[in-house]
């Protein structure tokens, strides 16, 4: 099959593992920065087949991982509301807040319904008008369009009973909080295939311009991951400070145009909050004016602050790459796909998830 079966030859995988090989002995540290990379990683076994010396660190790739704590808990607090139905995506209804989770809330008789898209929360909204429909609009790059789209929509056939509790994130400025972080010692990044196919290559640049870090953007086969750690440990290696991407079959330089152009259209760019990170300036949307009906902060009047954590959790830091969940004292233990203290654990591209799927 097209685009799968050559990217799995098992004959070019050999190759690029022996050239792999062949590169400086100093330690490296590679991280990515994309949940579906993460999980494909430990899914074909890359990890394994490495030099020593190379290490893959899994960073905060995973937007339903990064979303504070707080934003469970005021989910839940409107999900409390006689007149309120909660649409959502699967992976978010078992997140731990404070107060339980959106699915035992579910289970007390919350209106809380798992959707596809968000524009089936239009089709919600449209068949209960006597109610208000809430959807937890939470993401990359990959995903906002969508947010962005279902908005438009909604003004456009006024639909007045939709409202969007937004926890949108923009990864390249996560990116730079970490290369400024010198725990973390990075010397190179696998750059997100999806988020990159709407942003392009462009906004990556300040990694070799500024930081001297170079990047390569690579899909999520097996050849896919191999020949993107090839180039970036030959980039390495020569000591060459770019940005390449090696995933043209799906993203342009420029990236998605007409999405970048409604993105602009309907949100703002402002500071946020990333759970177990904090606040990182200009990684965040808010509704633009004309757009602000659809915030259900503002129509709900509720006074939001940031908070996240459980007790002992050390999610943070494993976003932050600086220690894996086999560190974490819940890991394994308190902490599982059944019972999830962090949010880690319960998305599909959480690293804990992950290390817990595939991790012997």
């Amino acid at each position: 099959m097209k685009f799968i079966d050559e990217f799995r030859d098992g004959e070019l995988a050999k190759r690029l593992v022996k050239r792999i090989g062949t590169y400086s002995c100093e330690p490296i540290n590679i991280m990515e920065v994309c949940g579906t990379h993460t999980m494909a990683i430990f899914k074909y076994g890359i990890r394994d087949i490495l030099p020593d010396n190379v290490k893959l660190i899994s960073g905060p790739g995973c937007p339903v991982c990064v979303t504070p704590q707080s934003y469970i808990d005021i989910a839940i607090e409107l999900a409390s509301m006689d007149n309120v139905i909660i649409t959502t995506f699967g992976d978010m209804i078992r997140v731990p807040g404070k107060r339980g989770s959106l699915l035992s809330k579910k289970a007390e008789g919350a209106d809380i319904r798992v959707v596809y898209s968000p524009m089936d929360a239009i089709k919600v909204a449209q068949n209960n008008t006597d109610k208000k429909v809430v959807f937890l609009s939470v993401g990359f790059e990959t995903t906002t369009p969508m947010t962005v789209i279902t908005a438009i929509e909604a003004k456009k056939n006024k639909v007045n009973n939709l409202f969007f509790l937004t926890a949108h994130k923009i990864v390249p400025p996560i990116m730079e909080a970490l290369v400024k972080d010198k725990e973390l010692n990075i010397h190179g990044f696998l750059l997100p295939g999806h988020v990159s196919a709407i942003i392009g290559s462009k906004p990556y640049e300040f990694l070799s311009e500024r930081y001297h870090i170079p990047g390569v953007i690579t899909g999520f086969e097996p050849i896919d991951l191999l020949h993107g750690i090839d180039t970036l440990l030959g980039l390495i290696d020569k000591k060459e400070c770019k940005v390449i991407n090696k995933y043209t079959r799906i993203v342009r330089t420029e990236g998605n145009e007409r999405a970048k152009e409604q993105l602009n259209q309907v949100f703002d760019i402002v500071d946020t909050c990333w759970r177990g990170i904090g606040n990182v300036p200009n990684s965040g949307y808010v509704f633009k004016k004309e757009f602000e009906d659809y915030d259900a902060l503002k129509h709900f009047g509720i006074k939001y602050k940031d908070y996240d954590g459980s007790s002992g959790c050390r999610c943070g830091e494993i976003l932050k790459g600086k220690i894996t969940p086999l560190e974490c004292p819940l890991f394994k233990k308190r902490c599982t796909p059944e019972n999830p203290v962090g949010s880690c654990m319960v998305s599909s591209e959480g690293t804990c998830s992950a290390y817990y799927k595939y991790h012997s």
